[in-house]
């Protein structure tokens, strides 16, 4: 039960926003429906299409919720004669249907009234299905600061009478930023967990580049869209490839290629060009973002990867988004084209930084550079490090491994991510 509402809320909950244009009170009739499967599915049975059980016993709740307002007449006036024409309770409409409510749902919850921290919370409550502890964990944010952003962030929404719409012309520009922001972030979640005992949530990277794909067609002429989009394909390629049957991550190095999807990355060849044909000046930082991901896409050995030019990119990344994730990850691939020295001196200049504080992948990195330069007891110290600090159950199990090859004869620990 708990894993059905947690890939079927999103859409659910953009369902019903659509009808009663609040999406704090769309979240509790979600909650409702999920209230009546655990009444009904154990006498009843699972039925066959449970998102759209869910679905459709909110959606009949929310128009219930309608009729009984005072100002029923106007309200129905603005969601469409259709309510009263819907698809009957017992024909639930598909759920791939509403994919246009979760894009509208997106931009309400990026709506410029909101801070950005707030819209970040809220998409990824109601979008990516996070909890509240998980969103904390995710931006190493206390977990009370979490729930009242998210708090603040629906009751400003209602008081403000954000519209639930796409919006359009300079709207639509404005808070095209943080849609993209929020849709990348949706997929980072499912892409590499921060918590939990899998390292992959496939639900939520079908999702973001569901989003993203309706994005590229609502939007042909923005290039940092496509270049998004071109990102996302190049990345969930390589999801088949990431985790072994057991479900332990795979190295980026030791990934069988051949299971990587090519028609994924054929898209994304293609998203990357039309990002290229409508830009008209320096590629934005998914456009880099997205050059990189190419780059590892065309090579089909890993032995063929070209280092010199990610490490290139990654650094116009950094002059164009300065960050000490960035530079971490153009660490990585200095290491590889320059050597671990060379790659030693990035990180370190960025370790003291107060975004990494807490962040596992900051000793991870320089353990495994520590230790191809024969400082082996340093490199310990740090894999222990990234051990303690890590919240998902894979990535502990393969840090823990890299920590136990080092003191394998002439032993190293696994230097790239999954």
């Amino acid at each position: 039960m708990e894993t059905v509402f947690r890939l079927e809320s999103p859409r659910v909950i953009a369902a019903v926003a659509h009808v009663v244009r609040d999406v704090g009170i769309a979240e509790e009739l979600a909650q409702d429906a999920l209230v009546a499967a655990l009444e009904q599915w154990p006498r009843d049975g699972v039925p066959d299409n449970p998102g759209a059980w869910l679905t459709t016993t909110a959606r009949r709740r929310a128009v219930d919720l309608v009729r009984r307002r005072e100002n029923y007449a106007r309200k129905l006036q603005e969601i469409g004669r259709d309510l009263e024409t819907a698809a009957p309770p017992e024909e639930p409409a598909d759920p791939d249907d509403i994919d246009d409510d979760l894009l509208r749902l997106v931009f309400t919850a990026c709506h410029p009234v909101l801070p950005a921290e707030g819209r970040t919370a809220l998409t990824l409550r109601l979008l990516g299905g996070l909890t509240t502890a998980e969103i904390a964990r995710a931006f190493l944010t206390p977990e009370p600061t979490v729930a009242q952003r998210i708090v603040r962030a629906k009751r400003t929404l209602a008081t403000r009478n954000v519209a639930f719409e796409v919006p359009y012309g300079p709207d639509r520009e404005a808070r095209l930023g943080s849609v993209l922001d929020v849709i990348y972030l949706i997929f980072n979640e499912g892409y590499a967990a921060t918590a939990g005992d899998d390292l992959l949530r496939p639900a939520l990277c079908e999702d973001a580049l569901r989003l993203a794909r309706l994005l590229a067609g609502l939007m042909p002429k923005e290039p940092e869209v496509h270049a998004l989009a071109a990102l996302l394909e190049f990345q969930a390629s390589r999801t088949a490839a990431r985790t072994g049957p057991d479900g332990a991550p795979v190295l980026l190095e030791d990934q069988d290629r051949r299971r990587w999807n090519r028609m994924l990355i054929a898209r994304g060849v293609a998203a990357l060009g039309r990002a290229e044909a409508t830009g008209d000046g320096a590629p934005g930082p998914y456009a880099l973002q997205a050059a990189i991901a190419a780059c590892h896409a065309h090579a089909y050995r890993y032995e063929d990867t070209d280092w010199t030019t990610i490490a290139t990119l990654y650094g116009l990344f950094a002059a164009r988004s300065p960050s000490p994730v960035v530079e971490l990850n153009r660490a990585v691939a200095v290491s590889m084209s320059e050597g671990p020295e060379a790659a030693l001196a990035i990180v370190d200049a960025v370790a003291d930084d107060p975004a990494l504080r807490g962040y596992h992948l900051l000793p991870s990195i320089r353990a495994d550079l520590l230790a191809r330069l024969g400082r082996t007891e340093q490199a310990r110290t740090e894999l222990t490090r990234a051990i303690g600090l890590t919240r998902n159950a894979r990535e502990r199990e393969l840090l823990t491994t890299r920590l136990r090859d080092l003191d394998r004869p002439g032993g190293r620990p696994g230097d790239r991510a999954p």
